[in-house]
Parts: C-alpha cells; structure tokens; sequence
C-alpha cells in the first residue's frame, strides 16, 4: 500500500500538472482514471497478469503494486485537479498583479490553496488501497490478505474473521492518521 500510494501521488501530481497545463486534455484524462474504478478490483488484479507478463512481470507483488497504483491515481487526480481550477480568479488575479510568474502561482499560491482537497484526495486512496490490496493474494501479492484467502480455502471462518479484523483496524488507524 505505501510504495503504490507513493507510486500513485508522484504520477499522479505529474498527470494533474500535465493536464493544468493542456486543459483540453482534462476531461479525457479524468474520464480515463474514473474508468478504472468501474473495473472490480479482482478483476484489475486478474488483468495485470496476461499484461505484465508480456514484459516478463508475471505473479507477485509488482502487478498488485500496479494496479494499486491505479486505483489510486482517480482521488489524487480528481482532487488535486479540481482544487487547482476552482481556486477563485480574484486570488489568481492578485497574484499575478504583484508579478508572480505562473510557474510561482502555482506552488505559492494555488498549491498551498488546494492542500487540504490534495490531502483528501490521498487519504482516501489509502484507505481504499488497504482494503483492496487485501485481494492482492488471489494473484500472489502477499500482505494480510493472506489470512482471508487461506481462512477461504481452509474453510475456517475464525483465521478469514482475523484477517478482516486486521485489514479493518489498518484501514481505520490510517483514516485516524
């Protein structure tokens, strides 16, 4: 979770400047990234397979780092692009009367603006990434998954109840953080 998380804010924040930058673009990227939330996250996990193992990346944790990364990008990008452009004009404005330059706008003024709807945006792709690297074991990713799916194959309720215990108090102990 914490390296597709890390993963995800850097191409993320990359594709949210890239997408400020050529506006046009916006609509298709964000409609792109929402795609991939209508996708089940088994079935993302299942598709990372034939995809990765072409480039010789077959089961493990990389096609789960991937397609957690994935997952997380729709947050970060929606938030971030979202507070940026909705920042008042009157703000812009004196910003750019004091002769700020447009690249120092945007991390003086709009940035810092836009901080706490950036932060939401990385709060809730942690949270979701907790509870569906869970499902990251059906394609070998390890984790605490691993309780649940063995608890599934062994048909014992008390080892799957353990490690939904474990991926809810993560999720909730993140969402306090």
């Amino acid at each position: 979770v914490g390296v597709s998380l890390s993963l995800a804010i850097i191409f993320g924040f990359a594709v949210t400047f890239f997408i400020l930058k050529y506006r046009r673009l916006a609509p298709y990227v964000i409609n792109t990234t929402n795609l991939l939330m209508t996708v089940p996250s088994i079935a993302l996990f299942a598709l990372m397979l034939p995809l990765l193992s072409v480039v010789g990346i077959g089961i493990g944790k990389a096609p789960a780092i991937i397609a957690l990364t994935l997952y997380s990008l729709v947050p970060i990008i929606r938030n971030t692009y979202t507070a940026i452009i909705n920042i008042e004009t009157t703000i812009i404005d004196a910003a750019q009367v004091l002769g700020m330059s447009s690249w120092r706008i945007l991390w003086e003024v709009k940035l810092p603006i836009a901080v706490p709807a950036i932060l939401g945006g990385i709060h809730t792709a942690a949270i979701m990434n907790i509870g569906f690297a869970a499902l990251a074991e059906y394609i070998g990713g390890g984790g605490l998954g691993v309780l649940i799916v063995q608890g599934i194959s062994n048909a014992f309720p008390m080892m799957i109840l353990a490690g939904a215990i474990i991926v809810s108090l993560l999720a909730i102990v993140t969402d306090i953080l």
